[in-house]
């Protein structure tokens, strides 16, 4: 793609941002940027593209797009933001930074992971599959690390394993990758989206664009993803950690199993895995669909999946004090990865929940407590809504706090011997963080720190 002095809008500068601005340099583009920030509160941004000229539009809304060729929007952005709505007035593209990245790309090799829950640790699990396999391998996209800067420098043969968020997704127009997967949907992001079929169709944008030579590797235990296996045109590679498949990647007599119709793979034993969790097999399982596809040799996928710890954030262990365990969920952004974690989890557990309030309901979180959570604490924009959802279904050892010290401090408190202190928000950490992983590191610092009497 050409775009040697075209003007160029980028819209936010976040992570994508910097990656996105650093990549249109090197294609020699005007570059224009613009953020809701004052210059001061991005002083490190600017720090970082010292070298490179652009025009900033800061804390304003009116730019001027008479002459701007494309837009670059960090994912975040919701189309009903003013300038969006009127550059799609004036037909100006806009798009996000893996539409970009796949224009520009040298590489085939791009694999493509989205779906409610499980991308991260997916995406980490399938790039340590192609490390040991011996290919260069780029982990980006909603992992928090700018997929541009990357391809701008990438060559023919390297695999770029993109966690691709539905907010990326939704400007995507021709990003067609090799392999694509959706781990499962439900609902989620509901406030950006504004209903379930937007968030829905945003999702099916990964595998739009494929073809027969592609593949989609798709969870046979989703309805939503086996009610649209008739929109694609790729090759499916169904998975399933319940039901022994005709086809696909599946568990039979607690082995994982590849089949389809040329051959029947034992690749190991599932009690060899060391991620917890019934989800986190099911991760393995979308690991191996796409791996298989990509035709990588089972020595590798093997010692992959015996080897692999997990991912910061993500039912992390911390730490025992006085017989309490404490696990870091802090991913756990919505109520059904929050349920996965309390399902995944052996003995009581004392849940610490709430955050930014994503337009979800809590009914089936609170039901999934099964009397194996035994105290409830929540902070954050949704503690009342998340008490309120509990009462009602007669839930009642409830406790509010106004931060994550006081949280892990009375967990400790209410805690005895063999319980689980766990952080699964069910939220998103907008209302009190930057990220998630920011909040996961102030709760494993408030265990650290623990006030122990």
């Amino acid at each position: 793609m050409d775009l040697s002095n075209s003007r160029v809008l980028v819209l936010g500068l976040g992570i994508t941002g910097l990656s996105t601005v650093k990549a249109l340099h090197k294609l020699d583009a005007q570059i224009i940027v613009s953020d809701s920030k004052k210059e001061e509160d991005l002083r490190e941004f600017f720090q970082k593209i010292d070298d490179i000229y652009v025009e900033k539009y800061l804390v304003t809304e009116d730019i001027p797009l008479e002459d701007i060729d494309l837009i670059i929007k960090s994912p975040g952005i919701p189309p009903s933001n003013p300038i969006i709505h009127e550059a799609k007035k004036r037909n100006i593209e806009v798009i996000t930074d893996i539409e970009l990245a796949y224009r520009i790309s040298p590489t085939d090799n791009i694999i493509a992971i989205t779906g409610t829950n499980g991308k991260t640790t997916t995406t980490a699990l399938v790039g340590e599959i192609f490390k040991k396999a011996k290919y260069k391998t780029y982990l980006a996209g909603n992992l928090g690390v700018g997929i541009l800067a990357d391809m701008i420098n990438a060559e023919k043969e390297d695999v770029f394993v993109i966690e691709a968020s539905s907010f990326q997704l939704e400007d995507t127009v021709h990003f067609k990758p090799k392999v694509s997967l959706i781990t499962n949907i439900t609902p989620d992001h509901l406030d950006w989206h504004r209903s379930l079929d937007n968030y829905v169709e945003a999702k099916k944008k990964v595998f739009k664009n494929q073809d027969d030579n592609d593949y989609t590797v798709l969870n046979y235990e989703d309805r939503t993803l086996r009610q649209i296996a008739n929109e694609i045109d790729s090759n499916i590679i169904w998975f399933s950690a319940n039901q022994v498949l005709d086809r696909g990647v599946y568990v039979e007599e607690d082995n994982i199993i590849i089949k389809d119709e040329m051959i029947y793979v034992k690749v190991m034993p599932c009690k060899d895995l060391k991620i917890l969790g019934r989800h986190n097999l099911e991760n393995a399982l979308a690991s191996v669909g796409i791996a298989y596809a990509m035709g990588v040799d089972l020595t590798y996928i093997r010692e992959a999946l015996k080897e692999f710890l997990g991912v910061e954030h993500r039912i992390e262990y911390v730490k025992e004090i006085g017989g309490i365990s404490f696990y870091n969920d802090s991913k756990g952004t919505n109520p059904d990865s929050t349920i996965k974690a309390i399902e995944a989890l052996n003995g009581p557990i004392i849940l610490i929940a709430g955050g930014y309030d994503k337009g979800t309901e809590f009914h089936e979180l609170i039901k999934s407590f099964n009397g194996k959570v035994k105290e409830l604490i929540l902070l954050g924009e949704t503690k009342e809504k998340i008490k309120e959802t509990a009462l009602e279904l007669n839930f009642n050892n409830i406790h509010l706090v106004e931060n994550m010290k006081e949280a892990v401090n009375l967990s400790y408190k209410l805690g005895e011997e063999n319980d689980n202190v766990l952080l699964s928000p069910a939220c998103a950490s907008w209302d009190m963080y930057k990220s998630f992983e920011e909040r996961g590191k102030d709760f494993k610092n408030s265990v650290y720190n623990i006030e122990v009497e």
